[in-house]
């Protein structure tokens, strides 16, 4: 925790790369550690978003530390700069989870 599932229909060529720098943003951007910032892609998806343009829909999930309306520019100029999908072709969904329903290591947070 913090979670960032990213998927796109534009097709990444270094994932290893994208993946580590947005953990790093996400890192930065909800105050935790990186080493606890898990981070997943899906790339070249079959994806309709008014058209089939490239489009990204990101899913943020952490415990506490959310605060979509500062995360939100940050997080889709990122996403233009490394994979240039327009901010208007990216939705970001953000949830504040409760810890009692968040487990790491064999046990909940909360």
């Amino acid at each position: 925790m913090p979670y960032i599932n990213v998927s796109t229909s534009a097709k990444v060529n270094d994932k290893d790369k994208l993946l580590e720098e947005i953990s790093i943003l996400i890192s930065s951007l909800t105050k935790k550690s990186k080493k606890f910032v898990m981070a997943k892609i899906d790339d070249n998806c079959l994806m309709h978003f008014d058209d089939l343009t490239p489009v990204c829909f990101l899913e943020i999930k952490s415990i506490g530390s959310i605060n979509p309306s500062e995360m939100a520019k940050p997080i889709s100029n990122f996403i233009y700069e490394k994979m240039g999908i327009p901010i208007d072709r990216i939705y970001i969904s953000f949830q504040d989870v409760p810890a009692s329903l968040w487990a790491w290591n064999g046990r909940t947070f909360g």
